[in-house]
């Protein structure tokens, strides 16, 4: 069965061909079904897989081709496949084909129908490239590739300068993290000789005792990477502006692809992480802070897709946080919960969207429930999941990271207090969302009220299929550490386990902990339910009574406004600079020279007067002062 993982990549980029040549011509709506078939069919091979493999998957890899020879360096365009390699591929994959399926309908009416789903299924590909490669190299290829497809998706409607802009912001933010994993993959291939995962794993303990700084520079230049790519502080700040894109793309990047693979990264390189604690906490107090620094944010915000982007770079916080403790199957295990109640999320806010005409300002929603039954159910559902309320995904996932800071001591319990406490802003800023726009009064106008409809049945059908994964998906997780996808993912991290990294919890550990995660998720909500329904008290007093505070959250903490000022602004002042240097001084320069040349030659002409007896002057006169010269000087 191994010898048709090829297939997993190859039908989405099939579907990309096809709908790139052909679609504007000929297939126009079309398209949307090629892009479904390739999508779904990529998801049933890895079914195949999955099932093929068994419960405990020994890593294989398919060679295709090589792809590059130069000296000691042979890159071999190889497909990994492996347990981690196959949890990847179900969540991508799944999560994918219901983001198309769902497209279909939200994309029916835009001119530009078939080029969106030229580009979707691009990014699919590049991303199951991307976790099924088994070299550094190939791994740098696609990570650049998903950047490219990032680009062009929210750029999609390129005609309104803020979706322009927010592709670039995107793009240019992105390189700024790629530049520390380029230069960690060039360290490694310094270092280790080799740029395959395997042999590199195989060297790690040998490295780590003979250049354990070294190690720990490799770690978090690759970490840099992960930053930009997963959007973590200081590198947070293009995700947001992405919600420029269709609403299907933003549920693509936050649950099934980009954003995931910096979580991934680090995942797969846990074989040397384990040897840098330096590296490691690093990791976990990255994510802690964004996790905690995202959420503040999020309770401010009043676009709902808004919302749901700074949920989502609160959400990775907590996965790298759980990353740099050592619990990299936890990580793991939240990040595929997650993106079945994040994509859930994401869809059901562009259910709304459609349904109210373009609406996302949550300040002018309210009481749509009664409107959009599916649309509001479901996204109750992905609410509470993303809460963290038993037994839904988001609390068995969620419960196990905090659990595991705890585990991990010292600086663990800080990490857990940062995490509790975004746990809680979370199931605050949640709950706001699902308040503001689903119930009390409308805040519509009476004549756009009246209008608001439930989406067709092609978007709410994905709607359902993934609200059945945030209610059912966490019990691959129980019990907890001992759940199935524990076992699964077992070999892929063994060593964390040799490093000493992973605890078993007692039982009493356990149970003390759920009771303390749900009381967390549980007040959270209620906090909402009193501000935000029984205006107990109302958030305008909330406001006031700190509007410097407000005013903070609102704006995100400045950090856009600065990153203006500092780096764009700065960007722009040196090219001003630049400009003036270029025309004043290399310009003047070469103005110069032909000044002087004009000059010269002007006063040459002189003596260029074509008439016979001149020259013949000129030749006494010269021969005069050379006799001169001898006679006088010389003697």
């Amino acid at each position: 069965m191994i010898n048709v993982a090829w297939l997993v990549p190859l039908l989405p980029f099939i579907a990309f061909a096809i709908n790139g040549l052909f679609g504007r011509a000929y297939l126009k709506k079309t398209t949307g079904l090629v892009a479904n078939a390739g999508v779904l069919g990529a998801l049933v091979v890895t079914v195949l897989l999955f099932l093929a493999q068994g419960g405990h998957p020994e890593p294989e890899t398919v060679t295709l081709w090589t792809w590059a020879a130069s000296g000691d360096l042979t890159v071999n365009l190889d497909l990994r496949v492996d347990a981690l390699t196959l949890v990847m591929l179900l969540v991508v994959t799944s999560v994918s084909f219901m983001v198309h399926v769902y497209s279909i309908g939200y994309m029916a009416h835009d001119p530009g129908f078939w080029r969106f789903f030229t580009y979707l299924p691009l990014f699919v590909f590049a991303m199951i490239m991307l976790v099924m490669a088994n070299n550094l190299l190939v791994l740098f290829v696609f990570w650049e590739a998903v950047g490219l497809c990032s680009y062009l998706l929210i750029g999609f409607w390129f005609e309104r300068r803020s979706a322009s802009a927010a592709a670039v912001k995107a793009f240019l933010t992105n390189r700024i993290g790629d530049v520390g994993f380029l230069i960690g993959l060039i360290l490694v291939w310094h270092v280790f000789g080799t740029l395959d995962y395997d042999e590199i794993f195989a060297q790690a303990p040998a490295v780590a005792s003979a250049m354990p700084g070294m190690l720990t520079i490799i770690c978090l230049t690759l970490f840099v990477g992960a930053m930009g790519k997963s959007a973590q502080f200081p590198l947070h700040v293009w995700l947001p502006d992405a919600m420029e894109g269709p609403t299907p793309v933003s549920a693509l990047i936050h649950a099934a692809t980009m954003v995931t693979a910096g979580v991934y990264m680090v995942a797969r390189f846990n074989p040397l992480y384990v040897f840098s604690a330096d590296a490691m906490i690093v990791v976990a107090l990255v994510g802690a802070f964004t996790a905690l620094f995202a959420a503040t944010i999020g309770l401010a915000q009043n676009d709902i897709k808004r919302v749901l982007a700074y949920s989502t770079v609160s959400q990775l916080g907590l996965m790298f946080m759980a990353l740099g403790v050592g619990a990299f199957t936890a990580a793991i295990f939240h990040l595929a919960t997650h993106a079945f109640f994040k994509g859930l999320l994401f869809l059901g806010s562009g259910s709304v969207i459609h349904g109210t005409d373009e609406e996302q300002d949550m300040q002018r929603m309210g009481g749509l429930f009664g409107k959009m039954r599916v649309t509001g159910t479901t996204y109750i559902i992905g609410g509470l999941a993303l809460s963290g309320i038993i037994p839904l995904a988001g609390f068995w996932s969620k419960d196990e990271l905090l659990g595991a800071t705890l585990l991990a001591g010292g600086a663990g319990y800080l990490l857990f207090a940062m995490g509790a406490l975004a746990s809680l802003l979370t199931a605050v800023y949640t709950f706001r969302m699902i308040f503001l726009t689903f119930f009390g009064s409308t805040r519509m106008e009476a004549d756009r009220f009246s209008h608001v409809h439930e989406s067709p049945a092609v978007m709410t059908i994905p709607l359902l299929i993934l609200a059945v994964g945030a209610l059912f998906a966490g019990f691959v997780g129980v019990p907890p550490e001992h759940g199935l996808i524990h076992d699964y993912l077992h070999d892929t991290f063994l060593a964390a386990e040799a490093a000493g990294l992973m605890h078993a919890p007692s039982t009493a550990f356990v149970v003390t902990l759920m009771a303390i995660s749900t009381v967390i998720a549980v007040f959270g909500i209620l906090i909402a339910f009193s501000i935000y329904l029984r205006k107990r008290p109302a958030p305008e007093t909330i406001g006031g009574a700190a509007p410097f505070i407000h005013a903070l959250l609102v704006n995100k903490y400045y950090l856009d406004d600065l990153y203006d000022l500092v780096v764009a602004g700065g960007t722009r002042s040196i090219g001003w600079l630049l400009a003036w240097f270029d025309l004043n001084v290399v310009d003047g320069l070469v103005n110069l020279v032909g000044v002087v040349v004009s000059l010269a030659g002007n006063g040459l002409r002189r003596f260029q007067t074509g008439r016979l007896e001149n020259y013949a002057f000129s030749v006494a006169l010269g021969t005069a002062l050379v006799l001169a010269f001898y006679i006088f000087m010389v003697r």
